[in-house]
């Protein structure tokens, strides 16, 4: 049984999607930053556990913190792409999104010194209606997407995709897709594995949980986590949402603990580590995944 992903999305508390409304990016520099403490403290979790992960850096973060990235690099952590801006990628155009994620891989390849491979949307925001991000992310070099959750959301997922680690093949090149963990229960997928999903359930589930997709499904399930996760005492935001309040600001104070009880329990590594050995050779899309992709190019999503 290959390890599983402990992956975390470098990005701060007032960045997240769900306060979109209440925070405009032109006012994100005179809020205060508390990215480089919260990852220096995930940073100090995952090492006195040996662990590798994968860090999906936000740009924005990079280009104002650049001896955060170099230290996350020098750590032994593989460095990845979370976009530039953390803009939805449903709400942006084809163009733009090339834009925002060739600024956000130079930038960190700059920083870093080796290539830049892999990447997750802001929020999971490769849909149905923007699966044409796939053949972007082809063009542009990237090997890895992790931006599609298998499920029912109102902001994101595509219920009926694949969820095991796939290969999906666009006109440029394949690219494997590692999509956010789920356990099937009756006709639902439930998602599992990080986020509000690991502060929200009760532990105890969460561990059944990842133990099963693990044992049953004989796969790896994906962790993922924020590092402003880690701090309960972060400055309070009014979003005027309760359901957005209540995601962000659930159970912070547990985020470590149950992290390090994960740690301890579960083998992890790094996104590209937990590729199947065959990844030279990925498989033909599924059926959903091909009539989606085609959909979405005859709609001139997707520049031919």
């Amino acid at each position: 049984m290959s390890p599983n992903a402990f992956t975390v999305d470098l990005e701060d508390y007032f960045q997240v999607s769900a306060f979109d409304r209440a925070v405009r990016r032109e006012d994100w520099p005179s809020f205060e930053r508390r990215v480089v403490a919260n990852t220096r403290r995930m940073l100090d979790l995952v090492d006195r556990h040996a662990v590798r992960a994968t860090f999906f850096v936000l740009g924005w973060i990079a280009e104002r913190e650049p001896g955060l990235v170099r230290e996350i690099h020098a750590r032994g952590h593989e460095i990845a792409s979370h976009g530039y801006e953390h803009r939805l990628v449903y709400d942006q155009s084809p163009d733009d999104f090339r834009r925002d994620i060739r600024r956000s891989r130079d930038l960190l390849e700059d920083l870093c010194g080796s290539p830049v491979v892999a990447y997750r949307a802001p929020s999971f925001s490769i849909t149905k209606k923007s699966l044409w991000a796939l053949e972007i992310l082809a063009e542009e070099g990237f090997r890895i997407d992790a931006s599609i959750f298998p499920i029912y959301h109102d902001r994101y997922g595509i219920p009926g995709a694949n969820p095991a680690i796939h290969a999906i093949n666009t006109h440029r090149q394949p690219i494997w897709e590692i999509p956010g963990s789920t356990v099937r229960i009756g006709r639902l997928n439930l998602p599992v594995g990080g986020g509000g999903y690991l502060r929200l359930y009760p532990f105890p589930l969460t561990l059944r949980l990842l133990t099963r997709i693990n044992r049953k499904h004989g796969r790896p399930f994906i962790l993922y986590v924020h590092p402003w996760e880690l701090d309960p005492g972060q400055p309070r935001i009014r979003t005027g949402s309760r359901l957005a309040d209540f995601r962000h600001y659930r159970n912070l104070n547990r985020t470590e603990s149950r992290l390090d009880a994960l740690l301890t329990r579960f083998r992890f590594a790094p996104l590209s580590e937990i590729l199947p050995a065959s990844s030279d050779q990925p498989p033909e899309m599924s059926n959903l995944e091909t009539s989606a992709y085609l959909s979405a190019r005859q709609s001139r999503s997707v520049p031919p």
